[in-house]
This record gives structure tokens, C-alpha cells and sequence, in this order.
């Protein structure tokens, strides 16, 4: 019988060492935000809690932005393996300052970016913005898509004025500082200034003379990507688990993201946050393209763009900027 025991004992002991040297041989790979847990992060956090990246032997390590420009910064420094950052920041990135980085997928196949005014104001498209107050983040962007608005609706951009307001978005719009705002995302601000009952009206910027761009992008520094090409596909794989999952299973999905919060420095409010995921879910895949596809085309007329409106010096091969496997 005491034999028996220390047989068994053994085998539970073998299969516990064998269970830690598994986790110990976990390739740890760090992802730094484009800001604090929210809804667009879901298919991440959810992949990491089904165990999809340890499927890959993969331990996905998650680091929070100290300031905008660490997503694209940190990755491209190789003291992050991935970031989340923005389509024309990289290409501003790569063709002024010859920054090593590349996009190597697309979380979101459409802009977010969103013009909210209050509906005192009765601005409906920017045929309205003649002789208004915008408020910005910020940023030579900003300005450029308004001008281009404008612009494309035969009218002077100087009527306008431009205040940055920084992160005082809502803010600004609330206490009647600015007439409208340009920055705010569909999926963030639409629900969170909903949710306090105020009236708005609001659009978004790619249907007025703005060339359709992916929100955010996965990016990393070119030579960890022709390096470790095999540990990029397999990244890849796991999010695509964590999206499918996420689609199938959104309430789930959400407790699992709402677990995960920053609570002190970016707490979040349920309602807000299934808002944000029934309203980014038909855009993160598409009838025409799958979740994390990403096309030339798309980044041809970016850079294009871009060039036209004298933000970046030169125009650039589309292959400088994405990397596909």
C-alpha cells in the first residue's frame, strides 16, 4: 500500500514539474497600449484569460503608455515587442524621421474619429464649422483634417478658429468653451456623453474629403519582425482566437476586460464599455476584410494624402510602412 501511495505521489510530482517547466519555456512577449484597458482591448485580455497565447508559448506581458507617443516609441526602440499606435503616425514617423517600425496589423478597419457638437448648436456636417470655435488635443492633425473638411466643402478654413484644449475634450464642449469638438472617438466619447443625458449631434471625419485610415495599428521595430517572424505569426493567431471568441461571447468577454481595469487611473463604467464593444465589434472585422487584415490600398492613400497636405516630405513605398507575412 506504501509502495502504491509513493507511486502515485510520484506521478503527481512529475506531472507538477512538467507543468512548471511547460509555463518556465513560455516566450514572454510585451505589448505596450495606445492608452488604459478599455473595450477595443477586449480580444486581448480575453485571449490571454482562455489561454490562447500559452496555446502559442506565448506569456503576453501588458504595459500601460506613460504619454501618446510610448506605443510607437517603445517598439520601435525594441524596449517593447508590440505597440498599439495610429496608421498616420506611423507613416509620419517612418518618412520625417526615418523611425524603424512597421505595422504588421490592423485592430480597427475604419476611423473612430469623431466631430461632437451640442445639438444647441445645429452643426450637422462641416458646412456648419464657418465662424465656429473647435477644440483639438492637439497635435498638426487636428488641424489639417478641419482645414481638409473645409475644404471640401468650398468653404475658408481661416473662418474657423482652433483652441487645443488637451484631453478636456467633453469638457470644453459641456461648458460652452468650444462650438464642437475633433479627436473624440465613436465608441469612447459618443457613449460616455450619452450616458449624462446630454443632446448631441456628431460625425465622422472620413466622409468629408478624409481618406478612410485603420484606427489603430499593431506595430513593431522591422528587425524584431524579420528576427522573430514565427513568434509575430503566432501573436496574430492568438488575438484572432481572443476576437473570435469575444464576437461569440461578448458579455463574457466584457466581465473579463472590467476585471482587468485600471481602476485608479482609468476606471470604467460597464454600460459605457457594451456600448463601445456593440459599437466597435462590425468594424474591427468586415464583410470585405478579416480581423488584423490590412490593405496597400489604404495606406496608399494615407500617404498620398499626407504628401498633398505637406505633413510628411517625401512619399514613401507602401512597403516601408507594413510588414505582411
Amino acid at each position: 500500500m506504501k509502495k502504491m501511495l509513493l507511486i502515485i505521489f510520484s506521478l503527481f510530482f512529475l506531472i507538477g514539474c512538467n507543468k512548471g517547466e511547460k509555463n518556465n519555456t513560455l516566450k514572454e512577449v510585451s505589448i505596450i497600449l495606445d492608452w488604459y484597458p478599455n473595450a477595443v482591448h477586449s480580444f486581448i485580455y480575453t485571449a490571454i484569460e482562455k489561454g490562447y497565447f500559452e496555446e502559442e508559448g506565448i506569456k503576453l506581458n501588458i504595459i500601460y503608455p506613460s504619454s501618446p507617443n510610448d506605443s510607437l516609441t517603445l517598439p520601435a526602440a525594441q524596449k517593447a515587442d508590440i505597440g498599439i499606435s495610429y496608421l498616420n503616425n506611423v507613416i509620419i514617423a517612418k518618412t520625417n524621421e526615418n523611425i524603424p517600425i512597421k505595422s504588421f496589423g490592423a485592430i480597427l478597419q475604419r476611423s473612430v474619429n469623431t466631430v461632437i457638437s451640442l445639438k444647441e448648436k445645429n452643426i450637422t456636417s462641416p458646412k456648419d464649422f464657418k465662424n465656429k470655435i473647435a477644440g483639438t488635443s492637439g497635435g498638426v492633425l487636428s488641424e489639417i483634417y478641419l482645414t481638409s473638411m473645409m475644404k471640401f466643402e468650398n468653404l475658408n478654413p481661416s473662418s474657423l478658429k482652433v483652441i487645443d484644449v488637451g484631453f478636456d475634450l467633453l469638457t470644453s464642449l459641456i461648458t460652452n468653451q468650444v462650438d464642437f469638438t475633433i479627436g473624440n472617438m465613436i465608441n469612447h466619447e459618443i457613449p460616455v456623453i450619452k450616458e449624462k443625458g446630454i443632446e448631441i449631434n456628431y460625425f465622422l471625419i472620413d466622409n468629408y474629403g478624409i481618406p478612410q485610415a485603420y484606427e489603430l495599428v499593431l506595430v513593431a521595430n522591422e528587425n524584431s519582425l524579420n528576427k522573430n517572424k514565427a513568434i509575430y505569426q503566432k501573436v496574430l493567431k492568438a488575438m484572432t482566437k481572443g476576437f473570435d471568441y469575444v464576437q461569440k461571447n461578448p458579455n463574457e468577454s466584457l466581465q473579463i476586460l472590467l476585471s482587468k481595469q485600471a481602476v485608479d487611473q482609468f476606471p470604467l463604467n460597464k454600460n459605457v464599455e457594451k456600448q463601445s464593444l456593440d459599437i466597435l465589434l462590425p468594424i474591427m472585422q468586415t464583410s470585405e476584410n478579416n480581423f488584423l487584415n490590412q490593405t496597400k490600398k489604404v495606406w496608399e492613400n494615407n500617404v498620398n494624402w499626407l504628401y498633398e497636405n505637406k505633413v510628411i516630405l517625401k512619399k514613401l513605398p507602401v512597403e516601408n510602412f507594413i510588414y505582411q507575412f
